[in-house]
């Protein structure tokens, strides 16, 4: 299979120059000391590659740094000990954006990854640039079971129904609010805010004694595209980029406009505070007590809960929509991992087996409660370390609710256009541009659509090629 002609990684590599931080958000950092259990099956060595005196080498590139990096060698050292064919080797290549950029140097050698960890939003780039073998084809092979994954987590990555790629840590949005705020404001601590509506109203009861502490909201594209979804609204043409590609945005419709004057109003009204892109910024203004409400990643929940510890309780809600909205729900976030086509067919077999370690139960499980991202598989509910961590940590019930709550549709599956990190970006500058006054909703929304429509056509002109 060809590969994309170096001049679209080329491009690629621009757009890496604005590309902003994954959809999976902050994660909890706190290592606990639980280990997996069961990892000592041997993963079925036949289907890999034949018994050797050199065990096969997988080299896996991954963007997972600090505590969420030990979480990873961890995985990879239990993998490694439970059979002797198969050697993985896991580099950390810094962000998501910068390893995709290193991938696109190493295509023309054999210095690249058997496997890459890459975030959901670079999915299309990735299908279109011809150098992945679909993990669709190590699944029919052996018919692997996908019905004991996650239906809304295949769902994104499920592309003219194949599977391109496997899911790996899966986050999404919730609302987090003080609940010793609600309370001193006179609200009910166990009824938070399910609508914008809602929200208003209690950001204004909180704001009362204490003007622009109701909430803050970080300026991030991820929440405007989740805002779309909750709507059941897409957020680019041609069923979001799914039923064949996307040609132009549609960040600026009726659904934009309303989300977007929604937000500006709260901070126009002096019941929230705008605190700019970063949403470590606004988690430290929730941790400081500064602000009642924030939104922010799933995989964020450990981190918050633990870091309000002593000083408030938590609540968590689902993400807020408008009263009148259509049927929505959330889209997941974080990465999956692909396997390169460079690569000896018995290397990327290799690499199938180790996905399939990491999509074992106990092995989720360990994922789940050392970093605070869901489980990708379903029967990592019934280990009982996860049971105990729901017991120890009831908040994260609201983000598995909230996933399972989620309808599966071409909104809530998610956009997918080849140029997602520079329209994020786009979408934040019209953000900030109406919050801050410089334009009016509708006018920064349509300066952005215009400007993401016209990326999207230059890329598709570029893949075309």
């Amino acid at each position: 299979m060809k590969h994309l002609k170096l001049r679209s990684f080329t491009a690629f590599a621009a757009i890496g120059a604005l590309m902003v931080t994954s959809a999976c958000g902050s994660t909890a950092s706190e290592n606990a000391n639980t280990a997996p259990a069961n990892t000592s099956e041997k993963p079925a060595a036949s289907a890999a590659a034949p018994a050797a005196s050199t065990p096969v080498k997988v080299l896996w590139w991954h963007s997972m740094g600090g505590e969420l990096g030990k979480a990873v060698d961890k995985l990879v050292a239990d993998f490694n000990a439970s059979q002797k064919d198969i050697q993985v080797e896991a580099v950390y290549q810094g962000s998501y954006d910068e390893s995709l950029n290193k991938m696109k140097a190493s295509m023309d050698s054999k210095s690249g990854p058997t496997m890459i960890q890459v975030f959901e939003i670079g999915s299309r780039f990735m299908i279109d640039s011809k150098a992945i073998t679909p993990v669709q084809k190590f699944i029919d092979a052996e018919k692997y079971d996908l019905s004991k994954l996650e239906e809304n987590i295949l769902g994104y990555y499920t592309f003219d129904g194949k599977l391109n790629s496997l899911p790996f840590n899966t986050s999404n949005p919730i609302l987090y609010y003080n609940k010793d705020m609600f309370k001193a404001a006179g609200l009910d601590p166990e009824k938070p805010p399910q609508t914008f509506e809602d929200v208003k109203k209690a950001a204004e009861a909180i704001s009362k004694t204490k003007p622009g502490a109701g909430a803050s909201f970080a300026i991030y594209g991820w929440f405007m595209e989740q805002f779309f979804a909750n709507q059941g609204a897409e957020l680019i043409d041609n069923g979001n980029g799914r039923t064949s590609p996307a040609t132009k945005s549609q960040v600026n419709s009726d659904i934009g406009v309303k989300t977007l004057t929604w937000w500006k109003d709260l901070v126009d009204s002096k019941v929230a505070t705008n605190l700019g892109r970063k949403t470590d910024d606004t988690k430290k203004a929730f941790l400081a007590g500064q602000v009642a409400m924030t939104l922010d990643s799933t995989a964020s929940l450990r981190g918050i809960v633990d870091g309000a510890n002593g000083k408030f309780q938590v609540g968590t809600a689902f993400l807020p929509k408008p009263a009148d909205a259509k049927e929505g729900g959330v889209i997941v976030g974080g990465a999956s991992n692909w396997i390169l086509n460079n690569k000896p067919e018995a290397e990327q077999k290799a690499a199938w087996e180790f996905m399939k370690f990491l999509a074992k139960p106990e092995t989720q499980a360990f994922w789940h409660i050392n970093t605070g991202y869901f489980p990708i598989t379903k029967a990592a509910y019934d280990q009982q370390s996860v049971k105990d961590n729901l017991t120890k940590y009831p908040q994260f019930k609201t983000a598995v609710d909230q996933l399972h709550n989620t309808k599966l549709n071409k909104a809530t599956q998610g956009a997918v256009m080849g140029v997602f990190p520079e329209a994020r970006q786009l979408t934040e500058t019209a953000i900030e541009e109406a919050l801050t006054g410089k334009k009016q909703p509708q006018a920064a929304l349509d300066d952005a659509a215009k400007g993401i429509s016209e990326k999207i056509a230059n890329y598709n002109k570029t893949v075309a090629k």
